[in-house]
């Protein structure tokens, strides 16, 4: 028999609880006072697997306050119930429980001996991204594993928009322009040379190392000379990033690129606006069947300082949806990570602000050809 249900856990059922508990852990034992916390915790999730009425196991969900993160802190199976799948059926409740409360990704600490465990979460799409040393009672390390859990419901409201991911670590910004002109016109190219090419046209020269990256005004003129609508928002007047170099030779290079940009915004119909872009507008835009590239901080995303270009593909009352063109291979992310990664509405509008004094606001938004 492998017919298992699953409930939460409620105050009756803390005796099978804290025997389950004696009987899979020597060691790291959640205690009967700790059952009763988490069953009485309204934020937290324990879920709990039963056949025949008989508790088989549980999973312990733990709900962080401040982030859209969950946490798996413990996962128990009896004896009897092992070999039915059931620790993968407990995860993928768990994961059902936080999705229902908003959380985007779960992240679950194994030790690092457990070879069985590590292999089921990775077969369930989980990817190591730390390790905690000195971890368990035992001194043992723990590895941390997270997945992505929350992903994007597909919306007739909003345009479809093909992901395309850079190829290079300073075109972030021709990337986001490439989803958004494809999204658009379905000729669009979504190749490495249209993506240099559009680097060439919009770099800024300078930014805090290595090749220059891609200011809006150069990204909305690119767009234009492509025969598409763009509409700039940049917070600011003057050239940007002149507080990434120091040298005044450099800092006079930027002021003379941006000169251009001006010169060659003026002969064309491109509004600039020196508001910011608020994300009702965004939405707007997107309604219109517009597409909003943003310049982004992805402090909150991998604590780089280093500002990054995003598309935005959707909206609804709790996240903003983004396409974001740079996949960490190395880090194991693939491309399901950065197709409509679903970011807090909060932490977006701090997102969408770069440097500290006098933060830079910046997006293009690409309308349809205007030919057609």
């Amino acid at each position: 028999m492998s017919d298992f249900s699953f409930r939460l856990a409620v105050i009756t059922d803390l005796d099978a609880l804290v025997a389950l508990e004696k009987q899979c852990f020597t060691e790291d034992r959640i205690s009967r006072r700790s059952f009763r916390r988490f069953t009485e915790m309204p934020r937290d999730r324990l879920v709990i697997a039963e056949r025949d009425g008989q508790l088989m196991g549980y999973c312990l969900v733990l709900m962080h306050a401040a982030t859209r993160l969950a946490r798996i802190y413990s996962i128990a199976v009896s004896p009897e119930a092992r070999g039915h799948g059931l620790g993968e059926k407990l995860i993928r409740e768990a994961e059902q429980q936080a999705v229902e409360a908003g959380r985007i990704v779960m992240r679950l600490e194994v030790r690092e001996d457990n070879a069985r465990a590590i292999a089921l979460y990775r077969r369930l799409g989980y990817r190591q991204f730390g390790t905690l040393r000195d971890y368990y009672e035992d001194h043992g390390t723990a590895l941390r594993f997270e997945r992505r859990i929350l992903f994007y419901e597909r919306s007739s409201r909003f345009p479809e928009i093909p992901y395309y991911p850079q190829t290079t670590e300073f075109s972030c910004g021709p990337a986001a322009l490439i989803m958004a002109m494809a999204a658009l016109d379905h000729d669009q190219p979504m190749t490495t040379l249209e993506e240099l090419r559009l680097w060439r046209e919009a770099t800024t020269i300078f930014m805090l190392a290595g090749h220059g990256g891609c200011g809006p005004h150069g990204l909305a003129l690119a767009a234009w000379n492509r025969g598409f609508q763009a509409t700039a928002y940049i917070s600011t007047t003057g050239a940007l990033f002149k507080d990434t170099v120091r040298n005044e030779d450099k800092k006079r290079v930027l002021e003379l690129v941006h000169e251009g940009f001006m010169h060659d915004l003026g002969k064309t119909g491109i509004e600039l606006h020196h508001d910011p872009l608020t994300p009702a507008h965004m939405e707007e835009a997107l309604l219109r069947g517009q597409v909003p590239v943003i310049l982004i901080s992805t402090w909150q995303l991998n604590r780089s300082r280093v500002p990054h270009w995003v598309t935005v593909c959707a909206m609804d009352r709790q996240f903003v949806y983004l396409h974001d063109p740079e996949i960490d291979v190395e880090e194991g992310e693939t491309v399901a990570d950065k197709q409509y990664l679903p970011i807090d509405r909060q932490v977006f509008e701090q997102m969408a602000r770069y440097g500290k004094n006098q933060p830079l606001q910046a997006a293009v938004i690409v309308g349809p050809k205007r030919n057609g």
